[in-house]
């Protein structure tokens, strides 16, 4: 993972210190870094898949950002919300949807 993310200290730095250490240094600093084992788009797809199995709408619409930065593509996102679909639950399907629409529409 090429940028360093920095939301945890920038949201919750002051409030949550220790939370924003394990989620920026942590979780996308190691966790995310070892492309050796999972390439990043590869654990972009799974986050995606368990954010929206979650019903956690919130924080998936960063990660379809992040995903399509790893090479995402429109028709592998339209592909994992209709399988993600039948297992998760329709509803969850249309607001995914709704989501990777405004990510994958927005111009480079």
């Amino acid at each position: 993972m090429a940028d360093k993310i920095t939301a945890g200290h920038d949201r919750l730095g002051d409030f949550a210190p220790q939370f924003a250490h394990f989620n920026d240094d942590v979780l996308f600093g190691e966790v995310w870094s070892r492309e050796d084992k999972l390439s990043a788009h590869d654990r972009s797809m799974i986050t995606i898949a368990a954010l929206m199995s979650a019903g956690n709408f919130e924080q998936l619409k960063s990660h379809l950002i992040m995903g399509k930065a790893h090479g995402i593509t429109k028709d592998e996102i339209v592909e994992i919300i209709t399988q993600l679909g039948f297992y998760c639950g329709w509803p969850k399907a249309w607001s995914a949807f709704n989501l990777a629409k405004e990510v994958y529409e927005e111009k480079a």
